[in-house]
């Protein structure tokens, strides 16, 4: 029982936090910044690849928690929710500058062919099986909507479920942006010939079992 009573009081810790927060306490609303400010940077970062936009965009996301706080029902993890402000903070500026941005909304099966789409332990994980240069590089020229399902799930460690929720779009699409994710980042070290760790490009390329 003892293990649980730090975990216990730190989300009634935020719970308070945040209805405090929506009832206009500027102290709380400092609170919850900088509980969360570093992920919400880092995923603006990963996401752009570029240090000063990711600091505006991490300011306007919060800005964006500001205006809209009083509007967070606790359906979802407050942090699912923040992301998700976040995502969309960092997706709209793209769109702005003109990038091209992959539909969320597109057929899972355009070819008409059946996709396995999640891989096993080994394949998971490239994060940690990867020069960290090269993944960061090869991360950097995915579309931004492969880009931004391969970090919240493959870095930051969200489930599909809740990256569907962050982004707005069904599971098996979460899961078909990810499959197309990772087959992009296998082309592109074989195509730059970049040096994998421990496991060959052989390996981190292999198809997934049935049913994984």
């Amino acid at each position: 029982m003892s293990l649980q009573k730090p975990a216990a009081s730190a989300a009634a810790t935020e719970t308070q936090l945040i209805t405090r927060a929506q009832r206009g306490d500027e102290e709380a609303f400092a609170a919850l910044f900088e509980a969360h400010k570093r992920r919400v940077y880092s995923l603006c970062l990963r996401m752009l690849g570029n240090p000063t936009e990711a600091e505006d965009l991490t300011q306007e996301a919060f800005l964006q928690l500001f205006r809209k706080i009083a509007t967070f029902r606790g359906e979802s993890a407050f942090s699912t929710w923040l992301h998700r402000l976040a995502v969309n903070v960092v997706l709209m500026h793209l769109r702005k500058k003109g990038l091209n941005q992959i539909s969320l909304d597109e057929t899972e099966n355009s070819q008409g062919e059946p996709i396995k789409r999640d891989y096993g332990d080994d394949d998971r994980r490239l994060v940690g099986s990867i020069d960290r240069i090269g993944l960061n590089r090869a991360i950097s020229e995915l579309p931004p909507g492969y880009r931004t399902v391969f970090i919240l799930h493959d870095v930051e460690g969200y489930e599909h479920n809740e990256i569907a929720e962050i982004m707005n779009c069904s599971i098996g699409n979460s899961k078909s942006q990810l499959h197309k994710a990772r087959l992009k980042l296998r082309e592109w070290f074989q195509q730059h010939q970049i040096q994998f760790g421990r496991s060959s490009p052989a390996r981190v390329a292999r198809e997934p079992k049935e049913g994984e």
